[in-house]
């Protein structure tokens, strides 16, 4: 009580409470569908699925060369390495990660159909703007998710594409250290990509327009 009778304050401890972390957005399999169908490019189609079948970030998407995707092993490797782009890899070794037959059809059919006899090292290029083959870079990846998201009316960001792939994992039955493995630094191959619920290859149509 002394405190009182000196009228001086007291001096106090703050307690502060822990707040509950943020969960990380995930995106249902509807709005990944949404998305993935208004791509107006295969090109376009190919990154949001890539980002979904291996839970690879942004940065290492646009530093993907030809040579790190393997169709007929299925896998794709990611390289840290200087991009002309400026993409960055995060991680500071390679690491293989394990894709889908869709996704490898997918790429070979953006190969056949729009990137056909252009000469770049880069899979993710500008193909319908100039300067033609020039390699993707951060702005022209927002740009087009902008674009999407006016289109779909879906507020999404290239990395909670990173937060589904893992819980797509887990949902299916990979354990979490499957799932660390696959955002780890050097992750080993697991036997199966997260993204089985999603059409990544676009529908066959009708001559009159109408999904097959």
């Amino acid at each position: 009580m002394q405190h009182i009778a000196s009228g001086k304050p007291e001096r106090t401890r703050t307690i502060k409470l822990k707040t509950g972390r943020k969960h990380p957005r995930v995106l249902t399999a509807a709005q990944v569908q949404k998305i993935l169908d208004s791509c107006e490019h295969l090109r376009d189609r190919l990154l949001f699925a890539l980002l979904l079948d291996t839970g690879v970030r942004i940065g290492e998407a646009l530093g993907l060369r030809h040579d790190d995707i393997a169709i007929a092993e299925r896998h794709v490797t990611v390289v840290p390495r200087q991009n002309d782009n400026r993409a960055r890899a995060k991680a500071g070794r390679s690491r293989s990660i394990p894709a889908s037959a869709e996704l490898m059809r997918l790429y070979s059919d953006c190969l056949h159909r729009e990137y056909g006899a252009l000469d770049s090292d880069y899979v993710f290029v500008n193909l319908f703007a100039e300067p033609h083959g020039r390699p993707w870079g951060y702005p022209a990846v927002y740009d087009l998710v902008r674009r999407l998201r006016k289109a779909t009316g879906i507020a999404f960001e290239p990395h909670p594409y990173r937060h589904t792939y893992a819980t797509w994992l887990l949902r299916r039955g990979a354990g979490m250290e499957t799932v660390k493995e696959c955002h780890s630094r050097t992750s080993r191959p697991v036997n199966q990509p997260a993204a089985s619920s999603v059409r990544t290859f676009p529908p066959r149509r009708h001559r009159d327009g109408r999904a097959a």
